[in-house]
Formats: structure tokens, C-alpha cells, sequence
């Protein structure tokens, strides 16, 4: 556990307390060594005295320079307008107060640098009380003395979006937050009742900064800290440069300075003589003295010229401006003439309808205020941005937040892995000992912090969160998905809540409005009433009945009218822009969260299944005492198979011949050589098991065990297979197919097989197992259109290799052909599932070289597959075969004849004319050795197809295998 604190105070902050707002919020600087502070105050108090004093209204988003009350000193600041009086907030300590426009100054450019102070807040804290009562006051008092001007190691735990910090505080060993929640200043919040992260919308005056200064020193001291904000050093040479100079002076020519008093009085002409120095100094000193004067006063003059400078400019714009207002006075008074003459003419119309007028204007009125009251009881969130800030405060409120186990985990991960790879780079046996028990130590240690991750992520509600997230996105994408924006600022969420809160407060404004016209409107009616009223003994003068009254109605109509057209406002393009960054925020907010979410549960996934499988390993390692076990199985069945079998050659020749007892013998040897086959699944089984621990966790198991020879297995993916021989086979010769090496057919665990032999020496064994391994990787990738190869072996009574392939009934495309031709619609399903198998090859890098009649197998005839090809021959001389021809057409791509090596291009070409010859079978001549392409003009094919083939046979510039398949003519096949 100490040594868990101690790893966690390495990555902690150190800050610098300089300012307590509550219980669990507090101001603090970062402790630097660059001193920031220092250079702030000593620039501030340069600059300020003469910088700019603050006119209008202060901009929210600048820095401005405030003159402290307490020590009269500059520090930065944000400014808030109350009326006469401003409210500013010291950016770089945190607190308060109120102060008059004279002691503010605006900041140039360099000095709007971010604040040295920032906010932070006790992680997963809130305060039980208001800020009114007795006990938030004692809160407070806690905090301040607890940490007020010391410093603390911080611990991040997350930011708000009104950028306060949640963190972890400790001073020395003790845990600041636990201080608080033990005296009940605070409570602990709940994941998912955590306090809104918003801005908060109102400032709070505090009566001062600090109560009292002290010397710079050591933070850790309750007076080290002392007063702030710091006071600008007064240094010892700041004084006026005459008083220096007269100190100096006078020091330098006291009596008695040098010791020789007795010498002056004895020598009066020296005293003279010193007298005089003593004049002809002050003299000078006199001179220079005024010489400072008078360039002070120079510069002063030049400065008032400066100033006489600007005061004529600006009385130059003021005459400009009053010319401007005058001849605008002018065009008022005749616009005004004109006004009044209209307003004259409709005076005279409107007395002679005011009946009708005042009926109708209060019928208007009422329906208006029906419609005012239905707006405000249905009070629905309709507009986008009404959504957006409901989806903001979801969205940013309950975020779940990475597990605090996550890190450790992916450390314990990481020293595993690297115990694992040790394993795998050891070459000695000897060395195994002690690396299989570091191994296991760093597994035992990764399991624990499993268990830890597991038990935090099961109390995260995360499902439910994804599906909340997932609720508002399309919501958001329904509401506000055609507001675009081409960039998202970092104060996007602050500047919408900003203008929403505006855009609320404006609303309330225009309600309150509303309400007190139509009241000032139901007080003048209750007067009309009154006055009305003949049983009434309560007169109403008449000046309350006539007064304001058309201000009251038309005011009533305004306020009315008004409440009703804002629900049918438009947002302008900076309202639109505002929206629109909040919008993708939130976005990006949603699109983050998900995929952390997303990250976890699939880490978690992973985690669970690794420690399912070393549940069984924690008191065991793997061993081969079943692989074993099988293999002496596989000895014993073969000794007993070959032994039936020459009991069976020895009942064949005898003279008499037994026929009883030699079927007995056949199917005894057919019933051990199922049984064998059986074994021999068993055994790939066991390999493929003990294949996967040694990619896993157990990479030792090849040195440990190396007469099972796990390290072949592995190198062929589980294709070379030593077990089998090809005397263990009752196969029939192919005889029609064996023309080029010997083929036969067997079965082999019930399916039916074919076995290809090829005659091997060393080199071309070699050549053979890598290229077989290439292929068997190729097809285990991507299965569809490739022949798969089931095992290979070798012999161990005769020099040959054998691929066992699956047995195809209908043959392959020579046979097809030979027997029943395709039909045209079935020529393009199989060559399009040749091309499949062919894409798979090119993939994995392999040119087949070898696609020609023979190597192409139909099944169903609706689907076309790749067969293996020589693997003992390298491409070029596969490619150059006697074989490769299709009738008449040479399947040789013209670069191969001229010598290039064969290429994914030359496949290509060999499948077009596979093609060519399934589509005519009937063409007349080849393809002559001049290295050209066959003309294809003149031949009755469809147009599709002959555009393909061109494609396919150009001689230079063949399309790839992907194009191919999107051609025109195989999309076609599809409708």
C-alpha cells in the first residue's frame, strides 16, 4: 500500500494555495521555478501607472489592470460592469472585490497571457449546506486555515466544463479531503449524481483579498505565503539619483573620514583648498541636477504637444460630426413637417371611425393574449436550441470517465508481455527455470489487476450510458443535423450557455413586461368600473381615467405582440454559429465517450476470456502426456496394420486359398485403419491445441518438449503432417490423370481423397514445404475460389512428397469440356469464382503461373475454383509448362515468352484465355511466338465479353483482378 501512494505522488502537481472560495473549491498557482509570478507584478507595475485608463463597457473576454485596495498595487483582472462600480476577479489568485473605473487600465496584447491561478474542486465532494448559513462560513474557515498559503500535491481527476479541475490534495501525507468530509463540512457524490459542471451564471463580491502579507519563504509555512496579491519589491536602489549622489559625496568627504583630522587643523591652507574642491563639486552637482530638470521638462513639453496634437484632431472630428448632425437636424425637421401633415390627415380618419377602431383593437388584443396563454402553460422545449442545452447537460454531467485500475492493467499487461517474449527469444534449455517463474510471477500480478479492472468496470453503468448516448446523438443529428460548421472552439459549450442564458433572461424579461402592461391595462378598467358604477359611493377623478391611457393599450398591444413573435425568431449567423459549434461539441463529446466505452467492453472482454483460460494453469503448466499418449497409439496401429497386411499377402499366395478367412483379415485391416485415421485426428487436434498455449502463454513448451517437434507443426500451420504414410492408404490408381505424376484415390477419415505424389530430392523438398506453407496461409485467409490443401507428407519407403487434396467429382475444366461443354450464362459463374480464388492468391502475394484447363475445377457448374499447383517448380518454369494451353490458345502471356519473370499480369492474361477458349471453343489457329496478343475482331461473342477479353489479353496494361470482377460483364451476371 506505501509503495502504491508512492507511485501515485510521482505523478502528482504541486500548486501554491492562494485563494479559498468554499469547503472544497480553492484558487492555487503551480509552483515553478521560473518565478511568473515575480515577473508579472514587476511588469504590471511598469506598465499600469501609465497604461490607458478603461472607458465604455469592459469586453468580457480581455485582461484588464486593477489597482488592489489593500496594498495599491497592479495585478491582472476580468472585469464586470455594476452600474457606477465594477466587479473584478483576480485571474492570477483567484479572489474578488469592487472597485471605480479610475482604478482600472487597459492591457496591451503581450500581457493577455492565460491566468496563473486555476480553479479547483475536492473530486467527488459537494457542499450540504447554502451559502448563507453558519455552517458553509465554518467550511470555509477550515479550508482556509487548513491549506491558505501552503502547498499541496495535486492528484487530476477530471475537468468541468467551466474549466474547474476535480482533483485529489494532500499536504505531506494527509488527505485533504478526507479533513473535510471527516468534520462534515462535505459529503462524497454518487457517479451519477454528480453536481452540474456549468459556469455558474453570478459573481460573488467578497470584501477583500487577503488579510495580511508576509515574507516570501517556504510554502509549506501558514506565513510563507503572507498577503496577497505580493507587493511589487521596493529595492534599495530606487532612490533618487541627487540623493545617492549626495550621500556618496558626503560619506567621501566627511572630517575624519581619512583619518587625518589632526592634519587639517594644523594645515589651514589644505582646509582652503578643500573647501574650494568641496564648492567647484557642488557646483557641478548643481549642474547636473538641473540638466535633469530641465530634459524632464522637455519631455514633458513634448508630451502636451502630443496631447494639444490629439485635442485638435479630435476637435476637428467633433466640428466634422456637429456639421453632420446638423445637416441631419434639417433632413429630420422636413421628414417631420411631412409626418405631421399625414399624421393630421389620419387624425381626421381616425375620429371618424375611433368607434370601430377601439372595438377592434381590444378584440385583437384579447385573442392575442388567449394565444400568450397557451404558449406559456404548454411551456415545451421545442426550439433546437432548447434540445442542444438539455443534451449538453447530460452529455457533460454523468460521462462515465476511464477506470483508475485501466493504467495499472495496462502496465501489468506490458510486463507480461515482455516475460512472454523473453520466453520465446530463449534459445537454451537451461535458462527456461528462471524465466517460466518470472513469467508466472508477472501473470499472477496481471490476474489481480484483472480482477481489480473487472470489479470497477462492473459498477459502471455503461450499457446504459451507450444507450443514452446513442438516444440524444439521434436526436441532436434529427433536431440540429443540418447546422454546419467548419471549425469548433475550445469555449463552445461556455458561449452557448452564455447566449441561451441571455436568450432565457430575455424572455423573462419580455414576460415581466407583458404582465405589468396588461395589469396597468386591468387597473385603468377597474377605474372605468368603478367610475361606471352609479350605486359606487368611491369617485375616481378623472385625470386616472384619461391619463396614459393610449400608452397603457398600445403598450399592452406591444409587450403582447412581441411575446407572440419570438417564438417565430430566427437565429441570426452569429446565433447560427454559436449553435453550431455547441452542436459538434457535443458531438465530438458523444463520439469520444462511445468509443471509450467501446474500448472498455471490449477490454474487459479480453481480460475476462484471459483469465478463464489461466484458471486452469495457476497450480499447472501445460504438458504433452496426451499428445504422447496418442502418438504411441498411432505406433501400435501402424504395426498391427502393416502386420494384417502381410498376414493378407501371405494368405493370397498360399495354394489354397482361404477366402473366409482373407476377408475377415480386410476388414479387420479396414476397421484398424479407421481407427488409425482417427488417432491422427486426434493428434492434429492435440498439436493445434498445444500450437495455440505456445502463440499464447506458453512459448516455452517447444524447448521443454522438443521430441513432440511442436516447432514444425507451427512453421507449416499444422499442413505437414509426419504421421501418415502412403503405405497406410488402400488406394486406386488414376490412371486418365496420372499421365504427368502419380495420382491415386483413397479415403481418408469417410471423405474421399486425392493423393498427388511428386518426386523430391533435398532442394526441391525445401522449395516444396515453403511454397505449400505459402499457399495453405494464402487459402486459410480467405477460403472461397482456392482449392484447400488437406495435409502433406512424405515418404518414408520411397523419395516422394504427397498433397492430399479433396476429391472432385465433376473434374476439372478439360474434363467438363470434354464431357459436357458449359453453357454460356454458366461460363461466367465459374470463371467469376475462379477469379475470386485467383484474388486471394494475389493478395498473399503468390502469381499461381500454372492456370490452365487442368488447374481450374467446376463444382455444380455454377462455381469455379483455383486448384494447387507444382510445388515443387519455381513460377518461371511453371509458367513456361507444355500444359499451359486451352486448345489451341496459348495461355503463355506474351512478356514470358520474350523472358520476364511471370507477374500477377501473366495470371491475368492465362484467365482470359481460359475464357476466350471456353466462350469459342471452335477458334481456328493459336497464337503465333511473335509475343502478341490473339486479334480478337471478327469473333461472334458478345460485346461485353470481347471488351473484357481485350482488357484481359492487351499486351500491355492488363486490368488486376479487383477490376476485373467489377467489370461490367460480371456485374451483368448478378441482375
Amino acid at each position: 500500500m506505501e509503495q502504491s501512494r508512492d507511485a501515485d505522488f510521482d505523478k502528482m502537481e504541486l500548486v501554491l494555495v492562494t485563494h479559498v472560495v468554499d469547503a472544497i473549491t480553492f484558487w492555487a498557482q503551480n509552483v515553478t521555478g521560473d518565478k511568473a509570478t515575480e515577473i508579472m507584478d514587476a511588469i504590471l507595475s511598469e506598465k499600469c501607472p501609465t497604461a490607458t485608463r478603461l472607458t465604455g463597457m469592459p469586453s468580457p473576454q480581455r485582461l484588464y489592470g486593477a489597482c488592489y485596495s489593500e496594498d495599491r498595487c497592479w495585478y491582472r483582472c476580468k472585469v464586470q460592469q455594476l452600474d457606477d462600480k465594477f466587479l473584478v476577479s483576480y485571474v492570477d489568485y483567484g479572489n474578488t472585490e469592487v472597485v471605480d473605473r479610475s482604478d482600472l487600465v487597459e492591457l496591451p496584447e503581450d500581457l493577455q497571457s492565460p491566468a496563473l491561478a486555476k480553479k479547483y474542486k475536492f473530486w467527488a465532494f459537494h457542499l450540504p449546506s447554502d451559502q448563507d448559513s453558519p455552517h458553509y462560513s465554518q467550511g470555509k474557515s477550515f479550508l482556509q486555515n487548513l491549506i491558505y498559503g501552503k502547498k499541496l500535491r495535486i492528484n487530476k481527476k477530471s475537468v468541468c466544463f467551466d474549466g474547474t479541475i476535480l482533483v485529489q490534495a494532500f499536504q505531506g501525507n494527509l488527505d485533504i479531503g478526507e479533513e473535510v468530509l471527516k468534520f462534515k463540512f462535505a459529503r462524497l457524490s454518487l457517479p451519477g449524481n454528480r453536481e452540474s459542471t456549468f459556469p455558474a451564471k453570478a459573481l460573488h463580491m467578497q470584501a477583500g483579498l487577503w488579510p495580511s502579507r508576509g515574507l516570501e519563504g517556504d510554502g509549506d509555512h501558514p506565513s510563507s505565503l503572507g498577503y496577497m496579491p505580493k507587493l511589487r519589491p521596493v529595492f534599495s536602489n530606487h532612490k533618487p539619483e541627487v540623493l545617492i549622489a549626495q550621500g556618496t559625496d558626503t560619506t567621501a568627504h566627511m572630517p575624519g573620514a581619512d583619518g587625518k583630522l589632526e592634519n587639517q587643523e594644523n594645515h589651514p591652507s589644505d582646509a582652503e583648498m578643500g573647501a574650494q574642491h568641496l564648492c567647484s563639486q557642488g557646483t557641478e552637482h548643481m549642474l547636473v541636477q538641473t540638466k535633469s530638470e530641465l530634459q524632464k521638462v522637455r519631455e514633458e513639453l513634448e508630451e502636451k504637444n502630443k496631447e494639444i496634437e490629439k485635442l485638435e484632431e479630435q476637435k476637428s472630428s467633433i466640428q466634422k460630426h456637429a456639421d453632420d448632425l446638423e445637416h441631419q437636424l434639417k433632413e429630420a425637421r422636413l421628414e417631420l413637417q411631412e409626418v405631421s401633415e399625414v399624421c393630421q390627415k389620419k387624425d381626421e380618419c381616425v375620429e371618424a371611425h375611433l368607434d370601430s377602431t377601439v372595438g377592434e383593437r381590444f378584440c385583437r388584443l384579447v385573442q392575442n393574449v388567449e394565444a400568450v396563454k397557451k404558449n406559456r402553460e404548454s411551456n415545451l422545449c421545442s426550439t433546437a436550441g432548447d434540445h442542444l442545452l438539455e443534451s449538453i447537460t447530460v452529455v457533460v454531467n454523468n460521462q462515465i470517465l476511464k477506470p483508475f485500475t485501466s493504467e495499472k492493467l495496462d502496465l501489468a499487461w506490458e510486463d507480461y508481455t515482455q516475460a512472454l517474449k523473453a520466453l520465446r527469444e530463449c534459445q537454451h534449455k537451461g535458462e527456461l527455470e528462471n524465466l517460466v517463474n518470472s513469467r508466472n510471477r508477472f501473470r499472477s500480478t496481471l490476474l489481480t489487476m484483472i480482477d481489480d479492472f473487472l470489479r470497477e468496470v462492473d459498477t459502471l453503468p455503461m450499457r446504459e450510458r451507450l444507450e443514452s448516448l446513442k438516444d440524444i446523438y439521434l436526436k441532436l443529428m434529427a433536431v440540429c443535423g443540418s447546422v454546419l460548421t467548419e471549425d469548433t472552439e475550445d469555449q463552445s459549450f461556455e458561449q452557448f450557455c452564455n447566449w441561451k442564458s441571455q436568450e432565457h433572461q430575455n424572455s423573462r424579461n419580455l414576460c415581466q413586461a407583458t404582465d405589468q402592461a396588461l395589469t396597468a391595462l386591468s387597473a385603468w378598467a377597474a377605474n372605468i368600473s368603478k367610475s361606471l358604477c352609479l350605486t359606487g359611493k368611491t369617485g375616481v377623478s378623472l385625470e386616472n381615467i384619461a391619463e396614459g391611457v393610449d400608452e397603457i393599450l398600445q403598450q399592452a398591444e406591444s409587450c403582447v405582440s412581441e411575446e407572440l413573435d419570438i417564438k417565430l425568431f430566427e437565429p441570426g449567423s452569429q446565433d447560427m454559429k454559436i449553435m453550431s459549434n455547441a452542436f459538434h461539441k457535443v458531438m465530438q463529446h458523444i463520439q469520444k465517450e462511445q468509443q471509450l466505452l467501446h474500448g472498455i467492453m471490449d477490454k474487459c472482454e479480453i481480460n475476462r476470456k484471459f483469465k478463464q483460460e489461466m484458471l486452469q494453469w495457476q497450480n499447472s503448466t501445460p504438458k504433452i502426456d496426451e499428445l504422447s499418449c496418442i502418438k504411441k497409439r498411432i505406433k501400435s496401429l501402424r504395426s498391427q496394420l502393416r502386420w494384417k497386411m502381410v498376414e493378407v499377402g501371405c494368405l493370397e499366395e498360399a495354394d489354397e486359398l482361404d477366402l473366409p478367412e482373407i476377408l475377415k483379415k480386410k476388414e479387420e485391416i479396414a476397421e484398424t485403419r479407421n481407427v488409425l485415421f482417427k488417432e491422427i485426428g486426434h493428434e492434429k487436434e492435440e498439436y493445434g491445441k498445444l500450437c495455440a498455449l505456445v502463440r499464447g502463454s506458453f512459448p516455452e513448451l517447444v524447448l521443454q518438449y522438443p521430441e513432440a517437434d511442436i516447432s514444425s507443426y507451427l512453421s507449416t500451420e499444422g499442413l505437414l503432417m509426419k504421421s501418415l504414410d502412403r503405405d497406410i492408404f488402400d488406394a486406386e490408381p488414376m490412371k486418365e490423370l496420372s499421365g504427368r505424376r502419380p495420382l491415386v484415390c483413397t479415403e481418408f477419415q469417410g471423405h474421399k481423397v486425392v493423393l498427388k505424389g511428386y518426386s523430391v530430392d533435398e532442394e526441391s523438398e525445401v522449395r516444396m514445404l515453403e511454397q505449400a506453407v505459402q499457399y495453405h496461409r494464402a487459402r486459410h485467409q480467405k477460403t472461397s475460389g482456392v482449392m484447400p490443401l488437406l495435409s502433406l507428407f512424405f515418404g518414408k519407403s520411397d523419395p516422394l512428397a504427397y498433397v492430399m487434396l479433396p476429391y472432385i467429382s465433376n473434374g476439372s475444366l478439360r474434363t467438363v469440356q470434354r464431357n459436357r461443354p458449359l453453357m454460356t450464362a454458366e461460363i461466367g459463374k465459374v470463371m467469376r469464382g475462379a477469379l475470386v480464388g485467383l484474388q486471394s492468391l494475389h493478395a498473399a502475394c503468390i502469381t499461381h503461373a500454372s492456370l490452365n484447363p487442368s488447374n481450374v475445377f467446376v463444382l455444380n457448374r455454377e462455381q469455379g475454383i483455383i486448384g494447387d499447383y507444382d510445388f515443387t517448380k519455381t513460377p518461371e518454369k511453371r509458367a513456361l509448362d507444355s500444359g499451359m494451353v486451352a486448345g489451341p490458345i496459348s495461355l503463355v502471356a506474351p512478356e514470358l515468352r520474350q523472358g520476364q519473370p511471370p507477374t500477377p499480369a501473366s495470371d491475368m492474361y492465362a484467365m482470359g484465355g481460359l475464357m476466350l477458349w471456353l466462350s469459342a471453343p471452335d477458334l481456328n489457329g493459336g497464337v503465333e511466338d511473335d509475343g502478341q496478343a490473339p486479334e480478337l475482331l471478327g469473333l461472334q461473342l458478345d460485346s461485353k465479353l470481347l471488351t473484357l477479353l481485350s482488357k484481359l489479353m492487351a499486351s500491355s496494361g492488363r486490368i488486376t483482378v479487383q477490376e476485373a470482377l467489377g467489370d461490367v460483364y460480371f456485374l451483368s451476371l448478378e441482375d
